[in-house]
């Protein structure tokens, strides 16, 4: 995989804040395996006491804030602890569904092995909004507002609603293929059809909070070219 230079991914920039628009398939911090490029390496090449102020799955692409200092990275958690910082996610799901500002306010259970569960029993509180923004006729583009941020929070109550989210097989969500999208579609011999997107469909579209300087920010980071590219195909074939 090429490694993307890291101004080019930048999307706001002050004295004490980055927000870069993370590419998918690079992880926010080392993961133990050690050895693969990660944002907060990248980060680190960019500015020395670069810090992550939040995660994003490996696969997610979109708004990630860092710190370039101990204090901003401290004003940043402290809005993350307080649930001052707006998220707003777009996710592509399997099948078509109406969500006016559905909340789905499941507890998760981290099980181990980045594997979470809903559990009412031990579960930690989860609260996520749906709303959903464009239809197809397999598939709904839906936003995602978590109001807490618990891992594969959105993935989970999407997949709790029977609307997994695209090519995400860990939630049951099927890969989408041209083949399925478009009549007559044909492969050449011997070819293997391959999935649109090569991971799931989700996307952290916004960030909304607090500098240390006290003013407001509200970032929107673009889609990436597959994420662009799965919508197209659909409203080409599937509109």
């Amino acid at each position: 995989m090429k490694v993307p230079k890291f101004a080019d991914l930048i999307l706001f920039e002050d004295d004490d804040l980055i927000v870069v628009n993370k590419p998918p398939f690079i992880a926010s911090l080392d993961e133990r395996e050690g050895g693969e490029i990660n944002m907060l390496r990248l980060a680190k090449q960019y500015t020395d006491d670069a810090q992550i102020c939040h995660r994003l799955d490996k696969e997610t692409s979109g708004a990630l804030i860092i710190a370039k200092n101990p204090e901003a990275y401290r004003t940043v958690s402290m809005q993350f602890e307080r649930r001052k910082v707006k998220k707003v996610y777009h996710a592509v799901i399997d099948g078509t569904h109406v969500f006016d500002d559905l909340l789905v306010d499941l507890p998760i259970l981290n099980v181990g092995k980045s594997s979470v569960t809903i559990s009412r029993q031990d579960g930690k509180r989860a609260e996520t909004w749906f709303k959903s923004l464009r239809y197809f006729k397999h598939y709904t583009l839906v936003e995602c507002r978590p109001v807490t941020g618990r891992m594969h929070q959105i993935r989970i109550h999407l997949a709790t609603q029977r609307a997994s989210i695209a090519g995400d097989d860990m939630y049951k969500g099927q890969p989408v293929f041209l083949s399925k999208l478009k009549r007559k579609y044909t492969l050449g011999k011997d070819q293997e059809e391959q999935p649109i997107m090569k991971r799931f469909a989700l996307h952290a579209y916004e960030v909304a909070f607090k500098l240390p300087s006290g003013a407001d920010v509200n970032i929107h980071a673009p889609y990436p070219k597959d994420f662009e590219t799965l919508l197209k195909l659909l409203d080409k074939f599937d509109s």
